[in-house]
């Protein structure tokens, strides 16, 4: 069984090959969740896709707030840095208890989530028909998300073991899954919306056996907890996913700003801001990989007490952000008028996207910047330096912003005022991860002199 593999070999390309194949998943989240909404569009039935669109906010709140990013985060530090530590027994441990505490919390969040459906989807502003569908919708699917949840954190625990492959595999053959049970449930058997929702249902399934196998085959597999062994893994797997669920909770308030405020200037500027919303996430899938793809890699090496190589996974990652960045922000340039004919702008639309399509794209590696420096900062200790970067970006990093620019230059203003704040935004954090970096330099020798000799030898050769 491979231990620790980032301890050696290139940086840059551990964290091309990690943000890579992590990248693959998102795409294939992201064109299953697209695949979805055609299929049920198809129905010609407005009420339907209404539904899923209020079904989908819903959602994405409650894998928030039940624990699977944040949870995810945890078990991906943890094991990461228990694996450079040279203690593959804690990392199993940790693993496991993980594992345990994310299913236990999401189920419990699933439960009260199940008993409030209709005031929730109500209060996302469903009404009628539409709400009684989306309540329907849910009712079936939510108390799955322990599974969900189970799955991203098994998809963690790979990637920390530098199984990115294996990872992206489990994904991937979710969506496959979920891509061919669909038009069979929905049209085959004329089940709509309630084939929709088992579709998900029986992707949840295999995405968590393709996550949790590899693990137990090849990755050592997990240990039998004890309550004594539960209670003292609590406290460190709760300092990192507390704060990790906060960071995540920040985007969604920030973009809901951003919204109300392009409202101001007409349904023409926000259905250009809705185009540009679709595209990000499929035109920088690269980027939004970053930090779950970097976090393991600093993880084993700063548990090795490699600092020198935490710093330059730190700069491998930076210079490929902007490598990526300056490329995708060409294409989507040659690519500019296709785009808009494709959505058949004109107006206020057509400039918001040729805006995001040229100069603006490039503003996307200040995001870059603050992925890669939350990942430092969950993975040496100060995770809650990650909830007040994303917290500060997504207020006093967007909404003076985009007031002042707003009034300035119009719609465009909007976008143009966020992306300074997220420039400022990023070099506080750029600056903040650099500092955490150097203080973890007092402690990097600390790990190895308290090893045998063997494994000193080992660890200095690998420096």
């Amino acid at each position: 069984m491979a231990q620790a593999r980032f301890l050696s070999g290139n940086l840059f390309r551990h964290v091309a090959t990690m943000s890579l194949t992590s990248s693959v998943g998102l795409t294939v989240v992201f064109a299953v969740d697209f695949i979805d909404m055609v299929f049920i569009s198809m129905l010609g039935k407005a009420a339907l896709a209404a539904a899923v669109g209020y079904a989908g906010a819903v959602l994405f709140f409650t894998s928030a707030f039940g624990i699977g990013i944040g949870m995810a985060i945890a078990g991906g530090a943890l094991v990461a840095r228990a694996l450079g530590e040279g203690q593959p027994a804690a990392a199993r441990r940790k693993a496991t208890h993980v594992l345990i505490y994310g299913a236990l919390f999401a189920a419990g969040f699933a439960l009260i989530v199940w008993l409030n459906l209709r005031p929730i989807v109500q209060l996302v502003g469903a009404t009628g028909e539409t709400a009684d569908l989306a309540v329907h919708y849910l009712a079936i699917l939510v108390p799955f998300l322990p599974l969900l949840v189970l799955g991203m954190i098994g998809g963690a625990i790979l990637r920390a073991h530098g199984a990115a492959r294996l990872s992206m595999m489990a994904t991937i053959w979710a969506g496959l899954a979920n891509a061919i049970l669909d038009p069979i449930l929905i049209f085959g058997l004329n089940m709509e919306l309630t084939g929709a929702a088992l579709a998900s249902v029986a992707a949840r399934i295999v995405m968590v056996a393709a996550a949790l196998y590899p693990i137990w085959r090849y990755h050592g597999g997990f240990s039998r907890p004890t309550p004594r062994r539960l209670m003292a893994d609590l406290p460190p797997i709760f300092t990192i996913a507390i704060p990790a669920i906060l960071t995540q909770l920040a985007t969604p308030v920030g973009q809901a700003y951003v919204t109300r405020a392009m409202a101001e200037f007409g349904e023409a500027a926000v259905a250009g801001m809705a185009v540009i919303s679709r595209l990000m996430p499929v035109s920088f899938a690269v980027i939004f990989a970053l930090s779950g793809a970097v976090g393991p890699i600093i993880g084993q090496n700063a548990g090795a007490g490699l600092t020198d190589r935490v710093r330059g996974t730190y700069r491998a990652a930076l210079g490929f952000t902007l490598g990526v960045v300056v490329l995708i922000s060409a294409l989507l340039f040659l690519l500019r008028w296709p785009i808009a004919g494709l959505f058949q702008a004109e107006g206020i639309t057509l400039q918001l996207i040729l805006l995001f399509c040229g100069p603006l794209a490039l503003a996307y590696v200040f995001n870059g910047v603050i992925f890669v420096s939350n990942a430092s900062f969950n993975n040496l200790g100060h995770p809650f330096y990650s909830t007040w970067i994303n917290w500060g970006r997504h207020t006093l990093g967007t909404i003076p912003f985009v007031i002042v620019f707003a009034a300035w230059l119009g719609a465009p203003g909007v976008l143009i005022g966020q992306a300074v704040g997220g420039a400022i935004f990023a070099a506080l954090a750029l600056g903040l991860a650099l500092r955490v970096i150097s203080a973890a330099d007092s402690d990097a020798g600390r790990p190895l002199f308290q090893r045998r000799g063997k494994e000193h030898e080992l660890l200095n050769h690998r420096r």
